[in-house]
């Protein structure tokens, strides 16, 4: 257990005067390009709470982008971690294997989504598990196009980018692009023109249509998607799209490739997203809460699939380090054993009626969305599905004034996202919400 008090506790303003003096030493050190959700300093975190260099506890309603669902410093995986650089650090698992790469493995053959024979590779980042999912699929299907959708977020390297909807700040003045790279509609009942009723339905035929008439199904590789859109502003498609696309995808010889990135272990109530609907991927692409914030991520899939490619193939040097590995047997250990999935429901519960409750009494919520500990808000001008950027902007800046740390996400920098670490106290999931709500009203007035 995190010996950090769970208590939100403001000693300075935010940014507080140390903060200020090394975030100076950041802007003279450090490129410009790289953003920041929150202007303090972290001096130390775990459970739900973030200190900063000058001692104020932050309620922490980001877990680093949904990466330490287990908690800072969880114990279990401190504990792995310190052994496991005790005995050595790095041999790469290509020169000299090591176990824990073979059990992280196994866990995530066990755990993804299908009874059938699977097998895995670790990587370094979630972009990285996304370019070496298309490599398998297009090697598996001697194909090349690759599909994916509106709105999607896949990574920063010039696949990924290529995969990834918004231009803004992910793809300006980076081309030129990767080849091969369709975009279909998506499923996003809010803003489909026919209605949220007719979302499903209509959505998959546009897009299976798109799919034979613009590429030709037998010239497709992979379709990628992921099972609630992440960056893209926490959209849930509408049930049965997803498992019409996996249906086509089957029919068709495509390989059917989850993004569960952001979605993954534990975070939706559920180990992965694509279980809501029985969907069984291909191929599965994880990171972030793999590993407790230590960076590792997988390719996890059909074993016939996974052993497609030839000997040497695929691989790096730091892939599934060992020390990555021991902190994420430690991090799904932690799952299991404190059963984060049904902790991730509980956590949804709260969060969706209370943003229901705030939906209710302020106009410019235009949708509440999400499963699990996975949910957000959209904002809009009132009485229009008009984005209200400048709304969210007020938003996160009255609520790090008042010690939350939120997230922005969306297309069009409209939508507040909620992913707390799963193991944050109630009181201090009440209480950033009971700020939130503040924040809304303060602007809604």
């Amino acid at each position: 257990m995190t010996k950090i008090p769970q208590v939100r506790n403001l000693v300075t303003a935010i940014p507080g005067p140390k903060s200020q003096a090394i975030l100076t030493r950041r802007a003279e050190a450090v490129s410009s390009a790289l953003g920041m959700a929150m202007p303090v300093i972290v001096d130390r975190a775990g459970g739900g709470i973030i200190i900063d260099v000058d001692g104020n506890s932050i309620i922490d309603m980001g877990a680093g982008i949904a990466v330490v669902n287990v908690g800072n410093s969880a114990d279990r995986v401190v504990a792995n971690v310190q052994a496991q650089v005790e005995a050595f650090t790095h041999t790469c698992f290509m020169v000299v294997p090591y176990l824990g790469y073979i059990e992280v493995c196994e866990a995530l053959n066990r755990l993804t989504p299908g009874k059938h024979k699977k097998k895995s590779i670790l990587l370094n980042s979630g972009a990285e598990a996304l370019e070496n999912a298309v490599k398998i699929a297009r090697s598996y299907t001697k194909r090349q196009a690759v599909v994916v959708f509106e709105h999607g977020y896949h990574g920063r390297t010039n696949l990924t980018m290529s995969m990834t909807a918004k231009n803004m700040p992910y793809k300006e003045g980076f081309g030129p692009f990767a080849p091969e790279v369709y975009r279909m509609p998506m499923a996003y009942p809010l803003r489909w023109p026919g209605g949220a009723h007719a979302c499903a339905e209509q959505a998959l035929e546009l897009v299976i249509h798109k799919m034979e008439k613009e590429i030709g199904g037998k010239n497709i590789a992979a379709i990628v998607i992921e099972p609630i859109q992440g960056e893209g502003g926490f959209i849930v498609p509408p049930k049965g799209f997803l498992p019409g696309l996996s249906k086509y995808a089957t029919e068709n010889g495509i390989v059917f490739i989850a993004d569960e990135v952001q979605t993954g272990f534990a975070r939706t109530g559920q180990m992965f997203a694509s279980e809501d609907e029985g969907v069984t991927p291909d191929l599965i692409a994880t990171a972030k809460g793999i590993a407790g914030g230590l960076p590792l991520a997988g390719v996890t899939g059909r074993a016939e699939i996974m052993d497609s490619v030839h000997g040497g193939g695929l691989g790096g040097t730091y892939g599934g380090s060992p020390i990555a590995c021991a902190a994420a047997l430690g991090a799904i250990a932690t799952i299991e054993e404190e059963n984060l999935c049904a902790r991730a429901a509980e956590i949804g519960a709260i969060m969706s009626s209370a943003l229901h409750a705030m939906a209710k009494k302020y106009s410019i919520i235009g949708e509440v969305r999400g499963r699990g500990a996975m949910q957000a808000i959209e904002l809009v001008m009132p009485g229009t599905l008009e984005p209200n950027p400048q709304a969210l902007a007020a938003i996160i800046k009255f609520c790090q004034g008042k010690g939350v740390l939120i997230l922005s996400a969306g297309t069009y920098g409209n939508v507040i996202r909620l992913l707390p670490p799963l193991v944050i106290p109630e009181n201090l999931l009440h209480e950033a919400l009971d700020i939130l709500d503040q924040a809304i009203g303060s602007i809604s007035s």
